[in-house]
This record gives C-alpha cells, sequence and structure tokens, in this order.
C-alpha cells in the first residue's frame, strides 16, 4: 500500500463458490476518514455494503451506496475473512466494536464462519396495502421490527415476485424481508430482501435479516437450528442457530480481488 491509499478487498460472502453470494468491499484504515469520504467510496465502490475498519478491537462501520447502516452481517464475514486470510490475523474469534449494534463476534470452524448477532425483536402488524400491492403476492404474515417482514405462500411465490422498487422506497425507514418455507427438504426457509431506500434495489444475501428471520422460523418450526438459502440471482447459503437473544449466523466466503484506493 502505497501513501495516500487505502487497500481494497472485494469478498464474496455466504458462498463457497465466487461469482454467487453477497459481494462486500472491505477497507482497513489506520484513522478513521470524514464520513463524507466514506460515504464517496462506498457510493464509488457500488456494492450493497462498503466495510470500513480500524484498530483498536477492530472498530467496524458498514456504508451502502447511500447510507451508513446500523448493522451488517456478510460484510462484518466478510471482514473476518480479510483478517484472517490476508492480514495474518490469528485468534480463532474476532471481536468488532460497532455504533448502534454492540460488540459483535465472528469465530471459525474448518471452512465456516459464524456470526454472533443480536436478536432483532418483531411483533404482529398490519402489512400496508400499497407495500403488498408494490409485491405483488398475497400476504399471509406481516411483522415488523428493524425491517418488514412479510411471509408469503411458497417458494415458487417468493422466487416470482417482481416488486415495484419506486413504490417500496417510499418508505423510507425500513427494508423488506420476504419470506416462504423452503421447497428443498435440506432447506428450511428461504427469502428476499429489497431496501431500495437504502440504494439496495435487492441484495444477494443479507445476513443481518437473519436477525428476524431466524427467531422467526424457529418459533413456526419448534427447533433452533435451521438451514436458509436466499433466493437473489446470486443465491447463497446459510446456517442459522437461535442461542436466547443472540443469533449465530454461518457461512463461507471466497476472495475475488484486491486493490488499492487511491485518494485524493
Amino acid at each position: 500500500m502505497t501513501d495516500g491509499s487505502i487497500s481494497l478487498f472485494k469478498v464474496d460472502a455466504f458462498t463457497r463458490v465466487l461469482f454467487r453470494g453477497n459481494p462486500a468491499a472491505v477497507c482497513p484504515l489506520r484513522d478513521w476518514l470524514p464520513d463524507s469520504q466514506l460515504q464517496s467510496i462506498a457510493a464509488e465502490n457500488n456494492l450493497s455494503e462498503t466495510a470500513f475498519f480500524r484498530p483498536p478491537g477492530y472498530a467496524l462501520r458498514w456504508f451502502t451506496p447511500t447510507h451508513e447502516v446500523r448493522l451488517c452481517g456478510h460484510a462484518t464475514l466478510a471482514t473476518a475473512f480479510v483478517l484472517w486470510n490476508c492480514l495474518g490475523e490469528t485468534a480463532e474469534e474476532l471481536q468488532f466494536s460497532t455504533r448502534e449494534s454492540g460488540v459483535l463476534r465472528v469465530s471459525r470452524q474448518g471452512d465456516t464462519l459464524w456470526l454472533d448477532l443480536p436478536v432483532q425483536a418483531i411483533e404482529p402488524a398490519e402489512c400496508p396495502a400499497d407495500v403488498a400491492g408494490a409485491l405483488g403476492a398475497v400476504i399471509l404474515d406481516c411483522r415488523r421490527g428493524p425491517n418488514w417482514l412479510l411471509r408469503v405462500e411458497d417458494e415458487a411465490a417468493l422466487r416470482g415476485l417482481t416488486p415495484d422498487l419506486r413504490a417500496l422506497a417510499a418508505h423510507p425507514d425500513r427494508g423488506f424481508i420476504v419470506t416462504a418455507p423452503a421447497d428443498d427438504p435440506g432447506v428450511d426457509f428461504v427469502s428476499r430482501y429489497f431496501a431500495p431506500n437504502f440504494g439496495v434495489d435487492e441484495d444477494p444475501v443479507t445476513g443481518s435479516a437473519h436477525c428476524m428471520l431466524t427467531p422467526y422460523w424457529a418459533e413456526r418450526l419448534g427447533k433452533s437450528e435451521l438451514a436458509a438459502q436466499q433466493c437473489s440471482a446470486r443465491g447463497g447459503d446459510l446456517r442459522c442457530r437461535l442461542l436466547g437473544d443472540r443469533v449465530q449466523v454461518g457461512g463461507q466466503a471466497r476472495l475475488y480481488l484486491t486493490g488499492e484506493i487511491l485518494l485524493p
């Protein structure tokens, strides 16, 4: 790395193979840059999230192309992957301090990385009529938390969604998790995630969404360990464990790109 530049790693998270899962940019910093510059870098990367971290204790922040976000699972997994596989970290568990989601831990078992995330509380709610119309699907259950959680009848209905993203973007405060039982007997549930109001039309794989999905499906299915898939065009595979007020989300990652960002 040269003076006036920062390293850039691009990692496909929640996948064993390249070009699937959710790509995240990871940028280690010596010191925090101005927020406007962090946001500009994230916009230039144009991925659903760019993670920035710095010592001590691995303080961690995440930016979409348009906003800083409170929690991001796949970019946290990607950051841990970079530390272990590219930057020489040897600890078996990493801790990240965040502004609004407390301390997040990542451990590894073989090639599986396990995120330890807080459960996100949800409550029954009426689905806004314009949201159901924008999704073009029958909503069987609606829950509200940091995002909307909406259950549709089956995997076919989920995969067939072609939402009106402009209409969804009219709800500025929450993204939209849509979920259904899985067709594959080896998978418990499937989902998709839309957040056009945060600059992400459809997120390929959303670790943080499983902080709501895991307790929801654990209660419905009567089990605390679940297998999940996100049915975006890229697709991704996740393992989920409900442990009291915490959710463990496990998956693999692959390194795609390394480079330098040349700052002005």
